[in-house]
């Protein structure tokens, strides 16, 4: 018998996310497998990036841990990594901890089978390769950007638009130094 932890995240409560639309097709997926129960289901309604409110990952992760189940069940993997690290480094938990990972929408994501885990690494290089890129657009944009003399980042918190006339006067003690900044 194989048991189920299956992971369901959405990334806001509204009602146009709703974390059925995951759930339905991978019960339907463990009912047809033979043999297969469904342990628990673990739903988020957060980001991927705000790893601190993703209390169910962090339940399905310590489930894992304790073997509490066989197979970790995904809609796809990006609704449970943040990263292309962050997925490398929890494989090797989940494999250490002797389960299983699966994404339902690509099923060539399979950990359970060598050439399913081949597949995954393979994707997961290639994901790398293409943040990597990535970054060197965004880094040859900004280098652009600035030899056109825009500036790059975040405005000082005084050039700000509505700073000044909200905090005008202590800004004008701070010149006078009649005040320090602190």
């Amino acid at each position: 018998m194989t048991k189920f932890g299956i992971y369901a995240r959405v990334s806001t409560s509204d009602k146009e996310q709703n974390p059925l639309t995951q759930l339905m097709p991978m019960r339907e997926f463990v009912d047809a497998h033979d043999s297969g129960i469904i342990f628990r289901e673990y739903i988020d309604y957060v980001s991927a990036t705000d790893i601190t409110h993703r209390y169910a990952w962090k339940d399905l992760l310590n489930d894992a841990s304790h073997r509490k189940f066989d197979l970790i069940l995904v809609w796809r993997m990006d609704r449970a990594f943040r990263s292309v690290l962050d997925a490398a480094t929890t494989l090797e938990r989940i494999r250490s901890w002797k389960v299983g990972l699966r994404s339902y929408s690509e099923p060539w994501l399979d950990t359970t089978s060598p050439f399913g885990e081949a597949l995954y690494y393979i994707t997961v290089a290639y994901a790398q390769l293409e943040r990597g890129i990535l970054r060197e657009r965004v880094k040859a944009g900004m280098d652009r950007a600035r030899k056109m003399g825009h500036k790059i980042g975040r405005p000082r918190v005084m050039d700000r638009r509505g700073f000044k006339p909200r905090f005008g006067v202590v800004l004008e003690r701070l010149q006078l130094g009649n005040i320090s900044r602190s």
